[in-house]
């Protein structure tokens, strides 16, 4: 064992955010730092941790620039924190904060820490544009020059198209496809309609729109650059308006913008602890953090884009000894609607989880009115690295307030990856 003997239960204490706003919007014109400081203040607050030294805060963004190198600890020093508390960036896209609330939970169950933050921030808004790699070894190559001349030389091959910059873009390096367009084929296989999607669209923006009005989000939610809720719930919709929308990436596709998530700025927080530390000053346990999984697939052959989820629960059930039918609530995360669809006909497919899982019957059919109960990703919004977070903290106060029973988060990420955990209460 690294420290301890024996594993700890990890609770999860709770969590807070910042509201999450379509780019180019509410948060046009801040960053990932002033975002993931104020969601780590809001649990500093929420907790009363302010001047307290936590056992470690692991967090991440996606799109972030060269600067931003220890975002973390810099977004700790501004949170309140004692500035003993150490400050950890990671990422593995989509799935960062859920990825960074398990290693935290790690470090407790074994005793290294006896507390920690997990984190995610995302900022289209403030994307980092840089110019061509041939500008850049111009650049280089005069830097190194040891003399005037040969300083100047580089700079008589500057060029116009130098100045030409390369824009950010959720692309696969590999296949040179966007996340949507792979999403499309993943449609096509696995025959997921236009009407299944945009009720799922449908779903998502009601139960959103709900549970803001019931105040659900009251205590998770903190005021942000004037903006006091998720600007992209869609009170107004309807499966009329979804249906008028045109494909969003391929000419005769079903995926509209209505269906995907939209880009979106926004952070989140969550805290953890061992069971003792969090008694020791009278804070909740919402929920334990108790399994997690982690799966990649070969999305250049024979698996698509988004399906690793698919693979990373049944393994996690398996070390559980759990079904997929043993949990109150799901949380699965709306990278689009299709996406969704496409995993749960995976589990109900006796040929894929025979074939692909090695089970000897399908997984099954969940029941859908457990699905996202408070919104999903297509109508609360998806900064990339705040997701996993935002969750956790839903998920976690759903079961402290039902008091009992168990829920499984599943988030797929870019690079054919997916991160899995399971909260119980």
């Amino acid at each position: 064992m690294l420290v301890g003997s024996q594993v700890r239960r990890v609770a999860v204490v709770g969590g807070s955010r910042i509201p999450f706003a379509r780019a180019h919007g509410a948060y046009a014109r801040v960053g990932n730092q002033e975002m993931l400081t104020a969601a780590f203040k809001a649990v500093v607050d929420r907790f009363g941790l302010r001047g307290e030294a936590l056992g470690d805060v692991i967090a991440g963004a996606v799109m972030k620039h060269s600067s931003q190198w220890n975002l973390v600890r810099e977004s700790v020093l501004g949170a309140g924190l004692a500035p003993e508390t150490p400050g950890l960036d990671l990422q593995r896209a989509c799935g960062t904060s859920l990825e960074a609330a398990i290693l935290v939970a790690n470090k407790i169950a074994l005793g290294q820490v006896d507390c920690g933050m997990a984190g995610g921030v995302d900022t289209v808004s403030d994307a980092p544009i840089v110019y061509a790699r041939e500008y850049q070894q111009l650049l280089l190559a005069s830097y190194r020059g040891k003399s005037l001349g040969a300083r100047i030389r580089p700079w008589l091959g500057l060029r116009p198209r130098h100045f030409r910059p390369v824009l950010p873009g959720v692309v696969e390096p590999r296949s040179g496809l966007s996340m949507g367009q792979s999403c499309e084929q993943m449609a096509r296989d696995w025959r997921v309609t236009r009407d299944e999607q945009d009720l799922l669209a449908f779903e998502s923006h009601r139960s959103a729109t709900a549970a803001w009005a019931e105040g659900f989000y009251d205590d998770l939610v903190v005021s942000f650059e004037n903006l006091v809720a998720d600007d992209n719930v869609r009170r107004d919709t309807s499966l009329e308006k979804l249906g008028k929308l045109r494909p969003a990436f391929a000419k005769d596709g079903t995926l509209t913008a209505g269906n995907s998530t939209p880009m979106t700025d926004g952070a989140s927080a969550v805290l953890l602890a061992s069971e003792d530390w969090a008694r020791q000053r009278g804070l909740p346990v919402q929920a334990w953090l108790t399994f997690g999984k982690v799966a990649a697939v070969n999305f250049m052959g024979d698996e698509g884009l988004l399906m690793a989820p698919a693979y990373a629960v049944p393994r996690m059930l398996a070390d559980a000894r759990l079904g997929l039918q043993d949990f109150d609530f799901y949380e699965i995360h709306e990278a689009f609607a299709a996406q969704v669809l496409c995993t749960l006909k995976a589990w109900e497919s006796p040929a894929f989880c025979r074939d692909r899982l090695g089970l000897d019957a399908p997984l099954g059919a969940i029941d859908r009115s457990r699905l996202n109960v408070k919104g999903g990703s297509l109508a609360v919004g998806h900064p990339f690295a705040a997701t996993g977070a935002r969750v956790v903290a839903t998920l976690a106060k759903l079961l402290a307030q039902k008091g009992s029973g168990r829920g499984l988060i599943s988030i797929c990420t870019a690079g054919g990856m997916g991160v899995t955990a399971i909260l119980e209460r």
